[in-house]
């Protein structure tokens, strides 16, 4: 497994990566706080193992920043700081797991392990984006360019499921299966009326049409014309 070993003591920082090099794993070390957070950020890693009593950013402030930063890698707390006040703290604040210097060895790896077999947990997209069109999926929010567009329910469903699949053809029959729930083509104009008015709110005064048709095949959103 990918590790990120976050110790600002040069001599245990070597000593916990060779045992875990030992066993095989690839570690990426660090001795400052920033440091950790970028790395943290730039890269995915299996598991994170940090030191609390880091100076300047600590080891609770990375985790912190990290899990701000939607970063949700199972962490472990390898620390001198041992009492109960001091477990608990680390677990609210996001870590999975608490070990207290000294550590034998074979433990600490069993610990890395077993985090390390959890289920990643998924991301949560939040925010769909296409050039500077953006749909915020928690609030129901359409803006582009920074001007909020309000949008039918329909519309905003068809919307969304345009932006779902950029740049991908979308079919009439899709469409109707998928927002609509027909399973047969009712003989109307419906999708094209809602399109029309879609493409009114989304493209109409702006610099460039997201919002294509393609001939004989169906719709594509795509910031490309």
């Amino acid at each position: 497994m990918k590790l990120l070993l976050l110790e600002d003591d040069k001599d245990t920082c070597a000593h916990v990566a060779a045992i875990l090099r030992a066993a095989g794993h690839v570690v990426d070390e660090s001795t400052t706080g920033q440091d950790a957070i970028f790395l943290g950020t730039s890269n995915d890693y299996a598991v994170l193992i940090l030191d609390r009593m880091v100076p300047g950013v600590n080891g609770l402030a990375v985790l912190k920043a990290l899990r701000a930063a939607g970063v949700q890698t199972p962490t472990l707390f390898l620390t001198a700081m041992g009492n109960v006040d001091d477990r608990v703290e680390g677990l609210e604040a996001g870590a999975d797991d608490y070990l207290v210097k000294p550590f034998a060895g074979t433990e600490l790896l069993a610990r890395v392990a077993a985090l390390g077999r959890r289920p990643r947990v998924a991301e949560v997209t939040v925010r769909l984006v296409v050039a500077d069109l953006e749909i915020n999926l928690l609030k129901r929010t359409v803006t582009r360019a920074g001007k909020r567009i309000d949008l039918q329910q329909q519309e905003y469903k068809l919307l969304e499921y345009l932006m779902r699949h950029t740049g991908e053809i979308v079919t009439r029959t899709m469409l109707l299966e998928d927002i609509w729930a027909f399973h047969f083509d009712p003989g109307t104009n419906l999708i094209e009326s809602h399109m029309s008015r879609l493409r009114a709110k989304v493209d109409r005064g702006f610099d460039r049409e997201l919002i294509h048709t393609v001939r004989n095949a169906g719709y594509r959103l795509d910031a490309q014309a």
